[in-house]
């Protein structure tokens, strides 16, 4: 399984793989299917040469599986955090890592930058393993947001998680 930043060029698969975790889990996601499917190719194109974004995929086979993304506070104030997001990993290639993979490589990334020192997350209360890999890789839980997410006439809670960065 090859971990690594996606391009441009990786903007359908991208686009294909958020798109099925928009409609699997959608509660887990501020977007949804209909808000991001009606976005034209170049607005995915844009999202993976933000300089502000930092995307990573897992390929299996040459098949995006799975994806997280960083994104960086462009604030001065609020430079010394980065917020972990759209972390999906397609069923066929669940519970076997990939999911500590991909939050792995988003933390080597994140203690590459200067000046970082904080990771943040939010993640959809009841999705307990999801929670378990967060703590599994340091994160700890700050705060609660109730009624975060609408999906439908439901509302569910998301969990505000956080970690310290530091050098391997």
């Amino acid at each position: 399984m090859l971990i690594r930043a996606l391009v441009a060029s990786d903007a359908q698969a991208y686009r294909a793989l958020m798109l099925e975790a928009y409609g699997v889990y959608p509660q887990a996601f501020t977007s949804s299917v209909a808000e991001r499917a009606s976005m034209p190719l170049s607005w995915w194109e844009k999202r993976l040469d933000n300089p502000l974004d930092r995307l990573f995929g897992a390929f299996a086979d040459d098949r995006l599986a799975g994806i997280v993304g960083l994104a960086f506070e462009p604030r001065e104030k609020a430079r010394h955090k980065v917020t972990l997001f759209g972390m999906y990993v397609n069923a066929a290639y669940q519970r076997h890592g990939l999911g500590r993979r991909l939050v792995e490589a988003a933390l080597g990334e994140a203690r590459q930058r200067a000046g970082l020192k904080v990771i943040q997350l939010t993640v959809t209360a009841g999705n307990d393993a999801a929670f378990a890999l967060y703590q599994r890789c340091g994160f700890i839980q700050y705060g609660l947001e109730p009624l975060a997410v609408r999906v439908g006439l439901e509302y569910f809670d998301k969990i505000h998680m956080w970690r310290e960065l530091q050098p391997d």
